[in-house]
């Protein structure tokens, strides 16, 4: 169906769009940013896209080596060794990027159990000795606040564990034991400073009530909740094959119902005025979906990003990069990672969508489930539109016509755009061939494939009125930036197009 959009639907008294979808981004565990294409990736998405906090699992996998316990003279001591962990987080701070903390997995030395998830195996049990936890986070932030200075790291917010309500990610899913993990570690955290941020329960769907039951839980013992947190994804059940699953999605709603979950929970408890961040979300739940790679995927996800903020104070997308190796090594270019980005830095269809995103600086115009508008301040208009299409077959091409308030003359106007078609390199691989291990010369392709559709314009306005009008394609992501000409050449200098060839008329 056509959209038109009138100047009397455009908001009358427009508030600035505010950015809580980039206020965080997800990452493999941490030990990855040692990666040369790791850090070129996060690199490059910093540039286009500028996200403020960087959260990922394993801050004390043994591949970090924080926790070391040795024998020496008959008695078992510890070395807190933070090599590893200092390169990892200077590097993140080179590139504006604060650590979104995830005190995670447990160390086996001090852990009570064998049970490990993931191919790097992070262990997932408790403590068999709390003390031993407690003086290992205590060292652990002790160590960050005398590296980077106690005002940096009160700005950095401390999730206790990952997803504790999955079997998982926490032995048996004890919530008891989990509430006594957030007791222990909130208590030793705030003892170093009262003002640095704690909070969780990090959980991921299926299981809601236990927020209700942290926050009571908070409030009986007296203990600090600073954020509340959690996970979000859209997919259903998986259908697997080797190296890759399939799964349907609930509609897009489903997203923002479960980032609308948090404030619900709070407004009846302790703690009604804490930020909600959801600190992971993306469609699918497994590493190996090839939706992640589709346009579909990023047109799916346009509402979510315009609306989301309305509802959570951020919410971090799993994850900026394909280096992730949750289940293994990826078998393949394209295998449905999480990432913006593929390997060899090649831009998936999302990765626009957060790009064009980017673009929007200003007061909201106007706003719906498929179209966000802004004024920036320099009064051009800027605009990303989305056409989520989940039918195989072809479908006509949606018109978009908008009517703007504008001050007379010419405007020059430019649209990007990304499709099936355009800017699709999971498209182009799959025309390829498929190529697990692709040839130089078959990256620069791709990487060559990988960029917007550029098509420009120049409109005049009728009486104050500028008038702009569209197509958008099947799983279309489109960014229109609408500026006034100021032309910079006068008739005197000379110029004249029509002394061109195939310019006269």
């Amino acid at each position: 169906m056509d959209k038109v959009i009138r100047k009397e639907d455009l908001i009358q008294d427009p508030q600035p769009f505010a950015d809580q979808w980039r206020y965080c981004i997800g990452t493999g565990r941490l030990g990855l940013a040692l990666r040369k294409e790791y850090l070129d990736a996060l690199e490059q998405v910093q540039k286009d896209i500028g996200f403020r906090y960087i959260r990922g699992h394993g801050l004390f996998h043994e591949d970090i080596g924080i926790y070391q316990e040795y024998e020496w003279q008959g008695e078992t001591k510890v070395l807190y060794n933070f090599h590893l962990i200092d390169q990892i987080f200077d590097s993140f701070l080179r590139m504006d990027l604060k650590p979104f903390i995830e005190l995670g997995f447990m160390p086996h030395q001090i852990a009570s159990g064998e049970q490990t998830i993931f191919w790097w195996k992070g262990n997932v049990t408790p403590p068999k000795d709390y003390q031993k936890w407690n003086e290992l986070v205590r060292h652990t932030i002790q160590h960050f606040i005398e590296r980077y200075g106690i005002e940096e790291v009160l700005t950095w917010p401390i999730e206790v564990w990952n997803e504790p309500n999955l079997v998982n990610f926490w032995e048996h899913a004890d919530q008891k034991e989990y509430f006594k993990l957030y007791r222990e570690t909130v208590w030793t955290i705030k003892s170093i400073h009262p003002d640095l941020q704690v909070g969780g329960p990090a959980i991921c769907g299926g299981t809601d009530y236990w927020m209700k039951d942290f926050l009571d839980f908070c409030e009986q013992e007296g203990l600090p909740v600073d954020f509340l947190s959690r996970h979000a994804y859209s997919s259903e059940p998986p259908e697997r094959i080797p190296f890759a699953v399939y799964q349907n999605l609930s509609p897009s709603d489903s997203l923002l119902n479960d980032f609308k979950s948090g404030r619900e929970y709070l407004k009846d408890s302790a703690f009604p005025d804490v930020p909600v961040h959801i600190t992971e979300f993306n469609t699918s739940y497994n590493p190996t979906n090839p939706l992640h790679d589709t346009a579909y995927n990023a047109a799916y996800l346009g509402r979510v990003i315009s609306q989301g903020g309305d509802y959570a104070d951020s919410f971090s997308y799993w994850t900026f990069s394909d280096v992730f190796e949750e289940l293994g090594v990826p078998t393949s270019l394209f295998h449905g990672g999480f990432g913006l980005m593929a390997y060899h830095g090649i831009k998936k269809p999302t990765y626009f969508l957060y790009e064009f995103f980017a673009k929007l600086t200003g007061d909201t115009l106007y706003r719906d489930d498929e179209i966000h508008i802004v004024k920036r301040k320099d009064n051009s208009i800027a605009l990303v539109a989305w056409n989520c299409v989940s039918e195989k077959e072809d479908v006509p091409p949606v018109e978009v016509t908008l009517e703007l308030p504008v001050t007379d003359g010419f405007y020059f106007i430019k649209k990007s755009t990304v499709n099936e078609e355009v800017g699709n390199a999971w498209n182009a691989w799959r025309m390829m061939g498929r190529p697990r291990f692709p040839s130089a010369e078959q990256v620069t392709t791709l990487k060559g494939i990988a960029v917007p559709g550029i098509t420009i314009s120049q409109e005049q306005t009728s009486k104050g009125t500028l008038t702009v009008s569209f197509e958008m394609k099947k799983n279309e992501v489109t960014l229109v930036e609408i500026e006034l000409v100021r032309e910079e050449t006068q008739p005197y200098d000379g110029l004249d197009d029509e002394k061109l060839i195939s310019y006269r008329n």
